[in-house]
């Protein structure tokens, strides 16, 4: 039987990052009609998090709270612990950086860690406004707070909402990229992407194979698939790729490649690559590539540039369309796919929602205010107004966050789904993020209203104590 006449369409996700266990091509024997999966394989929407072995190679690990009843008691045990103040939830808390640093400072000359507190931010759970004060130089991030705990997978959440918490590490991180005395980061991004070799491997046992198989090969398929391509390569850009903040762009880049072929469930209900891809349009050859990007018309700024708000949801997923030739290489395509076109508009409309149930995903966004705040720092050059050199924070010796398994590689995920006859391979992709287009004058928003002036004038800090660094 020739395998253009099966009716077996396989989807093979040849990106890195995470690797399903067990590592096993699995059979999603569905019409992705009546929506039945037999996958004994996929990822459901209990808390995940990621391992990264020593040789880098990156794993999703998921935890078990099917009830909720560990996470209500951890929120509870968090909300003694932090106290009332900083477990309250706040509108609008502030968060001074110089004030920061300075009480962070104290606290490593007398040879003690910085505190929890100091950690997630004050349980930040946005950055909303980045604020200057230039009669007390002070640099002041707000947004909305609450208290704060490690869910099931160790990642920082608010008790009361589950959404991701601000972590001094990623901003640190962000931070770096654009410091007081250096050069702009253009870009950070994380690719993932199959070998030349591991394409033209894909591609030759491919016709090696054609009119030999039959619909009950899928599994055999799908494993000589994995086995032919190999592993696929993380490369970071911008940023330490020994950062949390690199490994977050990692993860969220991978989990929502397997959304799209249906290995991972969708935490909201969503429009998937594979449950709207017609195969009959779709190329053996064909690839789809998938990237997180920033909606870019999303800071708002003050006439005096003394005051700046993020609006909007600022993610949206984009799509690319590629063939492959027979020596692995990868070209752009005439046209590209309803369904990734469809999947692509669902993300991103639905991203609000999607980051309320997964946090990895509200990470992300956080990642990209946070780099967008730290260009805009830079570019109004609020580091020489105040003076601030951030000497501790973009210390590594001082303050470490190099301190993870850099992710390099991670074999190939895939699923069979028994719909249609050609062979579809989303592949690759990644998260691409260029703060300093945000701040593009064809791209800021001016504050008509008065809005974010206000919000800058509402602050007072005279009435601060002299180690206090954020108040609501």
């Amino acid at each position: 039987m020739h395998i253009g006449k099966i009716w077996a369409a396989l989807a093979v996700a040849l990106a890195a990052g995470l690797l399903v266990p067990p590592v096993h091509a699995q059979n999603n024997q569905n019409n992705q009609g009546n929506n039945q999966n037999n996958g004994s394989n996929i990822i459901g929407t209990l808390p995940a998090g990621v391992l990264v072995s020593p040789e880098g190679v990156l794993r999703v690990k998921q935890f078990a709270d099917k009830t909720g009843q560990l996470a209500k008691l951890r929120a509870a045990e968090a909300r003694v612990k932090l106290g009332a103040n900083l477990a309250r939830p706040s509108e609008l808390r502030k968060v001074s950086l110089t004030r920061l640093e300075a009480a962070m400072a104290q606290r490593l000359a007398a040879g003690q860690a910085p505190t929890d507190e100091m950690k997630n931010l004050a349980g930040l759970t946005r950055l909303q406004y980045v604020f200057y004060y230039p009669d007390s130089k002070e640099i002041v991030v707000a947004g909305p707070a609450e208290g704060f705990m490690a869910d099931g997978a160790g990642r920082m959440v608010g008790v009361n909402s589950g959404r991701a918490v601000l972590e001094l590490q990623d901003l640190v991180a962000a931070l770096r990229a654009f410091p007081p005395a250096g050069k702009e980061t253009h870009l950070i991004s994380v690719s993932i992407d199959p070998t030349a070799e591991g394409l033209a491997a894909m591609q030759k046992w491919l016709v090696e194979i054609s009119g030999k198989v039959r619909p009950g090969d899928a599994n055999a398929i799908v494993e000589g698939l994995r086995q032919k391509l190999g592993l696929h390569n993380v490369t970071v850009a911008g940023v330490s790729p020994r950062t949390h903040f690199a490994q977050v762009l990692v993860e969220a880049d991978y989990r929502m490649k397997l959304i799209g072929i249906g290995i991972e469930q969708p935490p909201v209900k969503m429009a998937t690559y594979v449950s709207r891809a017609n195969p009959t349009d779709v190329s053996r050859n064909a690839l789809q590539r998938w990237y997180f990007t920033p909606n870019y018309d999303c800071v708002r700024v003050t006439e005096d540039a003394l005051a700046m708000e993020l609006v909007g949801q600022g993610v949206k997923l984009i799509g690319a369309h590629e063939l492959v030739n027979a020596d692995g290489g990868r070209v752009a395509a005439a046209a590209g796919s309803q369904a990734s076109e469809l999947y692509c508009k669902a993300f991103t409309e639905l991203y609000p929602q999607i980051a309320q149930r997964s946090p990895v995903y509200a990470q992300l966004r956080n990642l990209i205010d946070m780099s967008v705040a730290a260009a805009f720092i830079q570019k109004q050059d609020y580091y020489g107004q105040s003076g601030w050199k951030a000497e501790v924070l973009l210390d590594e010796e001082q303050y470490p966050i190099e301190t993870y398994e850099a992710p390099k590689t991670v074999e190939t995920a895939c699923t069979a789904i028994w719909k249609g006859s050609r062979l579809m391979t989303p592949v690759g992709g990644g998260v691409r993020i260029e703060p300093t287009s945000a701040l593009k004058s064809s791209n800021l928003l001016k504050d008509e209203e008065g809005m974010v002036k206000a919000a800058h004038g509402q602050i007072k800090l005279e009435g601060l104590t002299e180690n206090q660094w954020w108040w609501d």
